[in-house]
């Protein structure tokens, strides 16, 4: 299979906040007259992290639109695949995220990237903690016409009260980045987020129950970041006419994929495959 015909392009989106979102984008030329895809990456993720130029190549190439981004806060600067600024990053919220994901949902459907055909369809794909930020903004921005989360977290908060107690009193959190081997701060803004929103704005629960869109759920069954008990959840809340849940036997959180990239796997081509075939069913004949 061919992957490579497509046009990209790359973007600063200034955020209503005056934050600097990069976006690139694939398939240009499927803008006008196709249908559009925003993939949302997860903790310490970002857009040209492993899969997901491969698998934005991979639906360019079926026709999409398709946008990737980083999160401003997300810890990657100048330099597209090295965490540079973690300050940023140790700043970042998950409501920071939900309102830019909105807003790059509002940016395309009003013109940003290009003229958009009324007829067309919009889906967003989520990987990990992306996939609880799409569900959320899914809910909020009623814009997104079928939605696919891949090894997507079921809450927000995933820390111990000891760890809590430990994080209120420095101020901040470490976690060290097992693949570059930095050691990176969550201040407590991120707990504070939590624990204000926790019922309300930030609430995967809520928002699943209102959902009335297509949902994909797709999850490894030996994923030790994100265990499977959290796709089931997600499942568990979703109306189920909707909602379908694909289990992939033998493999973890990126479906094998390592980065940097050297080449798909079977479990991933399996992903991509379904993917593919739940938003062509999910698009086919709604608009």
């Amino acid at each position: 299979m061919d992957i490579f015909r497509y046009m990209s392009q790359n973007y600063v989106y200034k955020s209503s906040l005056n934050n600097n979102i990069s976006i690139t984008t694939y398939g240009n030329e499927n803008l006008v007259n196709k249908n559009c895809l925003v993939f949302v990456h997860g903790f310490k993720g970002f857009k040209d992290w492993g899969f997901v130029p491969y698998q934005a190549k991979y639906f360019a190439d079926k026709g999409y639109f398709i946008i990737t981004f980083n999160f401003s806060h997300n810890g990657i600067g100048i330099d597209p695949l090295e965490f540079t600024e973690l300050n940023k990053f140790a700043e970042n919220t998950y409501s920071l995220e939900v309102s830019e994901l909105n807003e790059i949902i509002e940016a395309y459907k009003n013109g940003y990237f290009g003229e958009v055909n009324a007829n067309s369809n919009l889906g967003v794909i989520g990987h990990s903690r992306g996939g609880a930020v799409a569900i959320l903004s899914s809910f909020y921005t009623k814009k997104v016409d079928a939605l696919v989360t891949w090894s997507a977290i079921s809450r927000f908060d995933r820390y111990t009260e000891r760890q809590k107690e430990d994080w209120k009193k420095k101020g901040y959190l470490e976690v060290l980045n097992s693949r570059t081997k930095q050691i990176m701060r969550l201040n407590v803004t991120l707990l504070d987020d939590i624990e204000k929103n926790k019922d309300s704005y930030l609430n995967i629960k809520i928002a699943l129950n209102g959902l009335n869109i297509p949902h994909l759920i797709i999850h490894g069954t030996e994923d030790l970041a994100v265990k499977i008990d959290e796709a089931e959840q997600i499942y568990e809340w979703s109306k189920k006419e909707n909602t379908e849940l694909l289990k992939i036997y033998g493999t973890g959180h990126t479906f094998d994929v390592k980065h940097p990239f050297e080449h798909s796997t079977k479990a991933f081509d399996k992903v991509l495959e379904n993917t593919y075939l739940f938003l062509n069913k999910s698009f086919e004949g709604s608009k």
